[in-house]
């Protein structure tokens, strides 16, 4: 089977109903998205699919050939991106093992809705769980994100 990940073409040989989250770690080498629960609640393991967030250990790879898989690796000018600044600066992450499907839950949200409520944030950002509770700072980076965007207009 053939996708994109991360802009590349890639050709696995595996079984159609294999999770996109083994073939990503398993299979390609591509560690940001974390196994957390395995039934698509906890949110670890998102990345986007054809730009929409998705949730990797719930998605097969029969279901995602030929689409186009990004990951935290794949962010064009990943330095510079106005989420990931964000998150540094308000020093969101504090295990850290949620904030790859935190990251990219967000960029999609920004990508949706470029300048969110508290409540728009709190709605698409409900199904990504932090153990560690960042939930205020990952809202506070949102905003800022949302703002440097806004001003790169």
């Amino acid at each position: 089977m053939e996708l994109t990940v991360n802009g590349t073409k890639r050709q696995v040989d595996v079984v159609a109903e294999m999770p996109l989250l083994w073939v990503l770690r398993d299979e390609l080498g591509i560690t940001s998205p974390k196994y957390g629960c395995g039934v698509a609640q906890c949110g670890a393991c998102t990345v986007q699919i054809d730009g929409m967030a998705v949730r990797s250990c719930q998605s097969h790879i029969g279901e995602v050939a030929g689409k186009s898989v990004v990951t935290l690796e794949g962010l064009e000018k990943k330095e510079q991106h106005p989420v990931l600044q964000a998150w540094i600066e308000h020093q969101v992450p504090q295990c850290g093992y949620c904030q790859t499907g935190q990251i990219m839950q967000a960029i999609s949200l920004l990508d949706l809705i470029s300048n969110p409520t508290d409540d728009e944030i709190n709605q698409v950002m409900s199904g990504n769980l932090c153990r560690c509770g960042t939930y205020p700072r990952i809202r506070a980076a949102i905003h800022a994100a949302a703002a440097k965007k806004m001003a790169e207009k």
